[in-house]
């Protein structure tokens, strides 16, 4: 198994873009927007949310949302604004709001099959 990982422009709300290399993590429910890029794009806290780390470790982040445009799609989805040492995570939210799923065979983001049930 390897690691994926994707260039996406964000945009925040004054129209200031950044251009990130996210690692793909379909295990992660949100996107992560490092602190540096955050503060760039002029991100506000909307919340804060409470999340378990994979070691159990609990923490709290604040969420904010922008726009995301990545080779495959486009659109707005919340963001974990991240702290000094975080890294882009391109989370399970993102994915799914894109229709996008990753393959975990050829390390690609593809369209996902959805149904209208």
């Amino acid at each position: 198994m390897g690691l994926t990982y994707i260039e996406g422009v964000l945009t925040g709300p004054a129209g200031a873009k950044a251009t990130v290399n996210f690692l793909v993590d379909s295990g992660a429910t949100y996107t992560l927007v490092p602190a540096e890029e955050a503060r760039a794009l002029g991100l506000q806290p909307k919340r804060t949310v409470s999340f378990s780390r994979a070691d159990g470790t609990a923490i709290e982040r604040q969420v904010s949302e922008c726009h995301l445009s990545l080779p495959q799609g486009e659109g707005h989805t919340p963001v974990i604004l991240g702290e000094p040492s975080d890294e882009a995570l391109l989370g399970a939210i993102t994915l799914e709001e894109l229709g996008l799923v990753l393959n975990p065979f050829t390390r690609t983001l593809q369209p996902m099959w959805m149904l209208l049930a």
